[in-house]
């Protein structure tokens, strides 16, 4: 596939207070017809950015304050083998003579409000019976109305009552797992505004609606992880509701992203609306408690939408191959199998309370917590470090380590042990083979050994150095044998720096000018891997490596070459000097007029061959024109006639060894039609076509028999520069007599 060089003007939207950069960036976006990178920060947009972050941080001070104010009492409660709600330890002086015993109910206005362990689970939002989950709703809002008096009277199993004075809990006392919590749901609400307004767009919008979403969940499960029996006052409906929505309005929103990016399907506009008409008719229902099975409704509502998107980036992704659909494609497969196997468990586990509470306090935070740290690699996906990448995946496949220990006790009746021996060993058997599968695709793994590399790079460095105006054509061609694009764009307008751009589509590369006739510019890879796998920083690092080699490869040939060329000279200068005056002064003290014409004809060969090695190249078409001079002299001395030809597609420059490889071999075949075969006539065929080059030499003398010939210094020497050039030399008789000699070297120059 041959790069399309494109001719990129400046952009002068922005005026000329930015540097080359930004017109660099609006360039190459001209070019891919696509966004690469942020767009520079405005004022305008600074400023937004600053009072999204304040709005953020002052909800979050806001959330913390309501919990930490909210009233408690200093007490730790555990289900009992009865399936009672025990007190197991206080530090409140007033109950200390009541620890092991049942809490049964809670005094209000005189009544008292039947209160059981149901009071542990920890979200309404897990529970898959819709009348356990309006009970634990009731419950949590008696309880928590009874806190907001002065004086809590609590009955026990035994009759006995306790009065208690409710105390605000304090910062402190929210727990580590809370601030952990609020933290990440902090940073995802950060990272997603900071995306939607570097460059605001409908993906981004869906981006930051996604993690929004994920941000107040993560907000609730902080709460929820409190050590308390419930909610304060007010919430406990809205965590049931709000939790519900975030997580279908989720759902919705990786649907629209994935039918907009990274390529439009048909019929987006329908696909999407449909979706989001579904999640706000389930989250409307549910909000108003007609909604029959919520969970499953949720559920299935989850699921069906992430393999909805699963669907549509196969379609977009046959559509026109990019990267980023298939890398965001694995790991959603991966996000909604493990969602599909805790929701598994859960319904496994329903009416074993135990389990069902067990599962959806540590199964479930593991999830959103896995989903979160996927919301927060997507956007640099092209960027991201290992321990980014590491840490979403160990926290998926926790996920699917406790929902497998669970189910295994639920549906198989097996021990603790053995089932959390069990569901280990499957866990981090999926983790080994899903953590390749993705991270191959992401990063890719048929890359160039080190010897190919070498290779190629020695190669394109020779060719550089001869036709240093092709420089990009041939860095093209050694990024296309590393990185295997779709596609290979050239640019004029050079790039600063090698970048990944386009979510990790596409390599800015630029293209160093290495000679004379050369020009600056760039070079734009798009879709590595066929389209199957995404740039990154570690393809831009090692895009670097490869350009400042082939550079420094280039300057060492030339150096080695002007050594060459300057000992060529020199060599050249002395033959001239010394060998040349004594030829000279030996022909005019010949004895006779053969041996003045032998040393007349060793003079010009000499002079022939010292111009040669002072010249650096030489054209195939003069060297063609010197060689018949030579020949046509040679031959008129030895009285034997000559037959020319001669034809070429273009012409080239030859270096000083092929030069020197083909005359040598072209005078020592004529030496042997003269001097061996006695020929009376020799033709003598050359032709390059396609960057092969063809020499036949044909005579009519008494040589039979090559077959059975002893290859001395002559013919030897022969083979070895034909060799040499990368050729081959073959001999065979020609009828009725004579001998045929065919050299052929197939690339007499690399091939464009």
């Amino acid at each position: 596939m041959a790069s399309r060089p494109v001719s990129l003007p400046l952009d002068t939207e922005f005026g000329s207070s930015f540097p080359d950069s930004s017109f660099e960036t609006r360039a190459f976006e001209r070019t891919l017809a696509a966004p690469l990178e942020p767009t520079r920060w405005m004022g305008t947009r600074l400023r937004l950015l600053v009072v999204v972050a304040l709005v953020g941080c002052l909800s979050l001070f806001l959330w913390i304050r309501i919990l930490a104010q909210a009233p408690h009492i200093d007490a730790s409660w555990a289900r009992n083998a009865q399936g009672q709600l025990q007190l197991s330890a206080t530090g409140d002086t007033r109950l200390r003579g009541f620890e092991g015993k049942a809490l049964t109910g809670v005094e209000i206005a005189g009544r008292v409000e039947p209160l059981d362990a149901l009071l542990l689970q920890r979200s309404p939002r897990w529970l898959v019976n819709d009348q356990e989950r309006e009970k634990l709703i009731s419950q949590w809002s008696r309880f928590a109305e009874a806190l907001e008096h002065r004086d809590v009277r609590l009955v026990f199993d035994d009759g006995s009552l306790a009065s208690v004075q409710p105390r605000a809990r304090g910062v402190g006392g929210l727990g580590a797992m809370f601030w952990l919590l609020a933290a990440l749901a902090l940073v995802l609400y950060l990272v997603a505004m900071v995306v939607l307004l570097v460059r605001p767009n409908m993906r981004n919008l869906m981006y930051a609606v996604m993690s929004v979403c994920q941000a107040g969940n993560l907000a609730f499960m902080a709460a929820e992880t409190i050590p308390d029996l419930g909610l304060p006052h007010g919430l406990a409906h809205w965590d049931f509701a709000g939790r519900i929505a975030f997580d279908v309005f989720t759902a919705a929103a990786i649907v629209h992203a994935t039918t907009i990016h990274p390529r439009e399907v048909p019929g987006h506009s329908a696909i999407s609306g449909f979706v989001w008409l579904m999640a706000a008719a389930i989250v409307s229902f549910a909000a108003a408690d007609r909604l029959p099975g919520a969970w499953w409704w949720t559920q299935g509502a989850a699921i069906s939408f992430g393999v909805l998107g699963i669907v549509l980036l196969s379609w977009s992704y046959k559509l026109q191959p990019h990267p980023f659909a298939v890398v965001v494609r694995r790991f959603s497969i991966v996000a909604i199998g493990t969602l599909t196997l805790l929701t598994v468990a859960v319904a496994a586990a329903e009416g074993r309370a135990n389990m069902q509470y067990s599962i959806a306090a540590v199964g479930s935070m593991i999830w959103y917590v896995f989903l979160a740290s996927l919301l927060l690699l997507v956007p640099f996906l092209s960027r991201s470090q290992q321990v980014m990448r590491e840490f979403s995946l160990l926290a998926g496949i926790s996920t699917v380590a406790t929902s497998l220990d669970l189910l295994f006790v639920a549906v198989f009746s097996l021990g603790q042990f053995a089932s959390l021996t069990l569901s280990l060993f499957l866990s981090l058997g999926a983790y080994a083979g899903v953590r390749q599968w993705i991270l191959n695709q992401m990063l890719g793994t048929n890359m160039l050994t080190t010897e190919r590399m070498f290779e190629q790079l020695y190669r394109a460095a020779r060719e550089v150095e001869m036709e240093p105006e092709k420089t990009a054509e041939l860095l093209s061609r050694l990024l296309r044998e590393l990185f295997e694009p779709l596609e290979v764009l050239r640019a004029e307008r050079p790039a600063g720096r090698t970048r990944v751009l386009a979510d990790g589509s596409a390599l800015v590369v630029p293209v160093p000018a290495l000679g004379a006739g050369a020009q600056a510019g760039s070079l734009v890879l798009r879709f590595a891997h066929r389209g199957k796998r995404m740039f990154t920083q570690d393809d831009a690092r090692l895009t670097d490596r490869v350009v400042e080699q082939l550079k420094r490869a280039v300057a060492y040939d030339r150096a080695v070459e002007q050594g060459r060329s300057e000992e060529r000279v020199r060599i050249a200068q002395d033959l001239h000097d010394d060998i040349g005056a004594r030829l000279l002064t030996l022909m005019y003290k010949a004895p006779n007029p053969e041996m003045e014409d032998y040393v007349r004809h060793t003079l010009q060969d000499l002079k022939t061959l010292t111009r040669g090695l002072a010249a650096p190249t030489h054209r195939l078409s003069h060297a063609a024109a010197e060689w018949k001079a030579d020949i046509t002299q040679r031959l008129s001395a030895a009285h034997c006639e000559l037959g020319w030809s001669f034809s070429s597609d273009r012409d080239i420059m030859l270096s000083v060894v092929q030069w020197s490889a083909l005359t040598r071999v072209l005078r020592e075949l004529v030496t042997n039609a003269i001097s061996h075969a006695q020929a009376t006539r020799l033709d003598v065929e050359a032709s390059f076509e396609d960057g092969g080059f063809t020499l036949r030499v044909v005579d009519n003398g008494m040589g039979r028999n090559p077959q059975a010939w002893a290859h001395g210094l002559g013919l030897g020497g022969v083979r070895k520069r034909v060799k040499q050039l990368g050729g081959d030399v073959r001999w065979s008789e020609n009828p009725p007599q004579g001998i045929v000699c065919r050299v052929h070297v197939p690339e007499l120059v690399p091939r464009r």
